[in-house]
């Protein structure tokens, strides 16, 4: 399989193949993904192996951010013997950087689509967190906001405007991350002509 560097995360060759890559850490090599005419083809961490598009059994679209990326996709694939890889929209390039692969994830992960539909794939097709995952999510908000409605009526009562003001900016900081974390990753089913576009780039 030929090579393929993070930063050039899609090519495209004369209609043959997509490839993919990113690093998943600082140490080791890129992880490689090509889409062929014989399936998808893998090389991660001295491994590799092709799935042919039928055998994938599964796949599963999420949004997940991390401190020093908010920007950050994944995509879990399973196949018909138990294996999973996963994509993820970003690289990291230095110590301190993990820069965004957005046109390039979005691209191969809609190709891969279109090939597993053209492939007559019975694939699973879902998005978000799992539902027990979800709930447990949405639970843990609830007791959360309880709280913060507690120290707010307190620090009110109390006369503290200064802890006012911080717990009210606090709670928009939350709701903005945790909110739109636990809102893009509601969990869905969908078709291969009809991605979640809130769990893509």
């Amino acid at each position: 399989m030929p090579t393929s560097s993070a930063n050039d995360s899609v090519e495209r060759g004369e209609g043959a193949s997509t490839r993919y890559a990113y690093k998943a850490s600082l140490i080791g090599s890129a992880h490689q993904f090509e889409l062929t005419d014989a399936g998808l083809s893998w090389r991660i961490a001295g491994r590799s192996g092709v799935w042919p598009y039928r055998d994938i059994s599964a796949v599963r679209l999420s949004y997940r951010p991390v401190s020093m990326q908010s920007r950050r996709f994944r995509a879990d694939i399973d196949n018909a013997n138990g294996g999973r890889i996963a994509i993820l929209s970003t690289t990291w390039q230095t110590a301190t950087l993990m820069a965004p692969q957005d046109h390039g994830y979005r691209g191969f992960i809609e190709e891969l689509h279109q090939r597993m539909k053209a492939a007559g794939s019975r694939a699973m097709l879902s998005g978000g967190l799992g539902p027990a995952t979800y709930a447990a999510a949405l639970a843990l908000l609830v007791v959360l906001a309880v709280a913060m409605i507690g120290l707010l009526l307190r620090a009110l009562f109390t006369g503290e405007f200064v802890g006012v003001l911080f717990l009210i900016g606090f709670a928009v900081l939350f709701a903005w991350q945790i909110g739109g974390f636990v809102g893009r990753n509601r969990p869905r089913r969908y078709g291969f002509d009809h991605l979640p576009d809130k769990l893509l780039p």
